[in-house]
């Protein structure tokens, strides 16, 4: 079903280009560790290729980004990792198109639409934004996505389609610790590093009493 994959890209892509992301970002470039972990995605998007095991599932790290970078411009920066992990990993069109989406796109699509609904409903507090979007938002988004990735397309080679789903379940918890971690500390100390977070949302409270 690459035709599903190319679609869907195609749409985000007109959608991410639509909104002008670039505009967000100052006249010295993006913060560094933005970069640095966009630069670090096609190594964990490989890792299976790298390794030679199928079983091991790449990480996504696209949530992320796209807590750093915001939605828009993780979707045009996950092109060219796309790209970079199908050269090295030696991987065909359709497997680099099916990474791009399944690893990147929809998770972070997914997180995203978590992350308004925990605005919406859940308090405007500090550990919500840390719990709620960096944790618990990423590791469902992970889990969606790599169970649709299995029903949509099937296993590839020998594998079983329990043992997939099993491994991609821990490779979205796996992700999403990581993602926590890293927001927690930006919250703390970088707060300007993360595009989806500002202090007068959730330190509203605060604000309200001071």
């Amino acid at each position: 079903m690459w035709w599903l994959d190319l679609m869907l890209t195609a749409a985000a892509v007109v959608v991410a280009l639509a909104m002008r992301p670039w505009r967000a970002v100052g006249a010295g470039g993006p913060p560094w560790p933005w970069l640095a972990w966009w630069a670090a995605l096609p190594a964990l998007w490989g890792v299976d290729r790298f390794a030679q095991v199928p079983l091991v599932q790449p990480l996504s790290g696209a949530c992320l980004l796209m807590w750093m970078a915001g939605w828009p411009l993780a979707v045009l920066g996950l092109l060219p990792v796309a790209a970079v992990v199908s050269l090295l990993a030696g991987l065909p069109p359709a497997e680099g198109l099916h990474r791009l989406v399944w690893l990147g796109l929809v998770p972070m699509t997914l997180a995203l639409g978590l992350g308004a609904a925990i605005r919406r409903w859940l308090p405007n507090h500090l550990f919500v934004y840390i719990l709620g979007r960096g944790f618990f938002a990423t590791a469902i988004a992970g889990s969606v996505a790599g169970a649709l990735s299995v029903t949509l397309h099937g296993v590839p080679g020998s594998l079983q389609p329990g043992d997939l789903m099993l491994a991609r379940f821990l490779a979205a918890w796996g992700d999403a610790f990581l993602s926590g971690m890293v927001v927690a500390i930006f919250v703390a100390f970088r707060p300007q590093w993360l595009a989806t977070y500002a202090d007068r949302i959730w330190l509203q409270r605060d604000a309200d009493r001071r």
